[in-house]
């Protein structure tokens, strides 16, 4: 995994870093050896994982492992895994944004709908979709991911392939409706059960990839749809028909597939398709203390431990979190309509040829997987996140004011390249969704924060889906300017929450400071404490 993975890697499974803080299985500081650490990944010394964690069995306070067996644990994972997470993602975007596709098939002709009827579709589907983030993070506590998520992947799939008889205005409603209800919650969900499996240096890097889905899938999705929209007159139906038809199968499919793939936990991923684990009682050993060690939080909550609304309440309140929400609510609403508008934009362009318009969004889609990928992977080396969410947002600023200050009339491939290059900014969505997983401690207060994070990010979405109308368009200068501000307020936004973390930690560290050793050690001791009061204890830093 790089320089930063060997040296953590080496670290986390070497005698030394084992043995300095602890002289028992028992979990408790000692006043043996160095002084009590402060951080996250320090606390795992004293506090063991709950008696009916599921990996107890697995869980060995002196274990230790090498650089190349812990490499191939996670090689395993990302194979057998996250690959998988990868292709029902698919499926979701398959599903959400083959409309985009349908457009160019004159979709809104067809059904006589105007683009200001195309917004309030988009707002309904993602108000259906806002309403079921916090119900379904509920459901994958009590029930758990491996039935939960499969779940809803057939219902939104049977919903989309069912939306190829709409003929009406309502209908449209309707169907955008139930495609944001049976949505709502999967990727928090599927964010969620990442963490089981992988450590938060590794996440974001994960997420990355999780979220290069999103563009593999516009890409395979256009493909798709410049040889399905070609169908028209087949059987009597328009070529969206046929789209939304096939692809809504596919999910169907993908869903059935799911519910018999998806492991319960790292030390139970044998079932139907599986007879044998995925890993050796070895590497279960190494899966479980790798992200014990990492984050001993995760042995404090069992997998289908529900949420309480208590947990909503810690959540909501954590003043730590405040800024990074905000930052969902406003940073990426500069690209949406954007993104949004492309094949629409590319019509008003000039541009009339179904398969031509679809061709033309590919490469927005594969620069904006290749910036994702690279901004990822440096975060990850300089363990740094203000600074690189800050170049990603950054990026669109100069762009969007080349599409205000650039002429009316002609200049269409001009045009079209500062649209591309805006749609393919670095997407900075994992970054951010990490760095909140990294500043919570107690796991269901996490599933709580990325559900919510998530809501207000949709909430971006509703907002940026209603910044171009109909009246300004072809060249959208009023909603542009609009966007150019926005985008100066996250700048601004991504700074001051810096410096509120950097602040907060100062304040901790000085209280720590007037500790002794033996009351740093009891403090650490104190496993009842930790558990009610999370991020907020004085040995907890939070990263920036």
């Amino acid at each position: 995994m790089g320089k930063i993975d060997d040296i953590e890697n080496h670290t986390k499974g070497s005698p030394a870093a084992t043995l300095d803080r602890r002289d028992s299985h028992d979990g408790k500081a000692s006043l043996k050896g160095s002084e009590p650490h402060v951080g996250r990944s320090e606390l795992s010394d004293v506090t063991p994982p709950d008696d009916g964690y599921e990996g107890r069995h697995r869980w060995d306070p002196l274990a230790t492992w090498t650089p190349e067996e812990e490499k191939a644990v996670i090689r395993k994972t990302d194979i057998w895994l996250l690959s998988w997470l990868c292709v029902m993602f698919f499926g979701l975007q398959l599903d959400r944004g083959n409309l985009a596709n349908a457009l160019a098939d004159d979709f809104l002709g067809d059904l006589g709908l105007s683009r200001d009827d195309l917004n309030n579709g988009n707002t309904i589907q993602l108000v259906a979709f806002l309403s079921a983030e916090f119900p379904v993070q509920f459901l994958t506590k009590r029930y758990g991911f491996r039935y939960v998520l499969p779940a809803m992947m057939f219902a939104w799939g049977t919903v989309s392939w069912g939306q190829a008889w709409i003929h009406d205005r309502a209908g449209f409603y309707v169907t955008r409706a139930l495609i944001g209800a049976c949505e709502g919650g999967f990727i928090p969900g599927a964010i969620l059960y990442a963490t089981y499996f992988y450590t938060s240096s590794e996440l974001s890097t994960r997420l990355a990839v999780f979220w290069s889905t999103l563009n593999v899938a516009r890409v395979i999705s256009a493909l798709l749809a410049a040889g399905i929209l070609k169908m028209r007159g087949i059987g009597g139906h328009p070529g969206w028909f046929w789209l939304f038809l096939l692809e809504g199968l596919l999910t169907v499919l993908l869903a059935f597939i799911s519910f018999i793939y998806l492991p319960a936990s790292p030390t139970k991923t044998n079932g139907i398709l599986f007879r044998k684990p995925w890993y050796t009682e070895r590497q279960e050993v190494i899966m479980v203390n790798r992200i014990l060690r990492d984050d001993p939080a995760k042995g404090l909550t069992l997998l289908n431990e529900p949420a309480t609304w208590q947990d909503v309440k810690a959540t909501w309140t954590d003043k730590s979190l405040w800024g990074l929400f905000f930052i969902g609510l406003i940073a990426y609403i500069p690209a949406t309509p954007v993104q949004g508008y492309l094949t629409l934009t590319l019509r008003d362009l000039g541009f009339t040829d179904s398969f031509d318009i679809n061709m033309l969004t590919i490469p927005s889609a594969v620069l904006q997987i290749i910036t994702m990928l690279i901004l990822a992977r440096s975060s990850k080396y300089f363990n740094e996140r203000t600074l690189h969410c800050f170049i990603g947002e950054f990026w669109v600023m100069p762009l969007l004011i080349a599409l205000i200050t650039l002429p009316d009339g002609g200049r269409e491939w001009g045009r079209y390249s500062l649209v591309t290059l805006i749609s393919g900014y670095p997407y900075f969505h994992p970054i951010v969704t990490s760095w909140i997983s990294e500043n919570t401690f107690d796991v269901k207060k996490r599933a709580i924060a990325a559900a919510t994070y998530n809501v207000i990010v949709q909430v971006g979405s509703l907002i940026g889906s209603q910044i171009y109308r109909d009246y300004q368009k072809p060249y959208y200068k009023i909603g542009n300017t609009t966007l150019v501000s926005i985008s100066a307020l996250a700048l601004v936004t991504f700074i001051a929450q810096r410096f509120v973390l950097v602040g907060l930690n100062k304040k901790k560290e000085e209280q720590w400071d007037k500790l002794s050793t033996e009351e740093r050690v009891a403090y650490q001791n104190d496993v009842t404490a930790r558990e009610l009061d999370g991020n907020k204890r004085l040995d907890f830093r939070f990263v920036y």
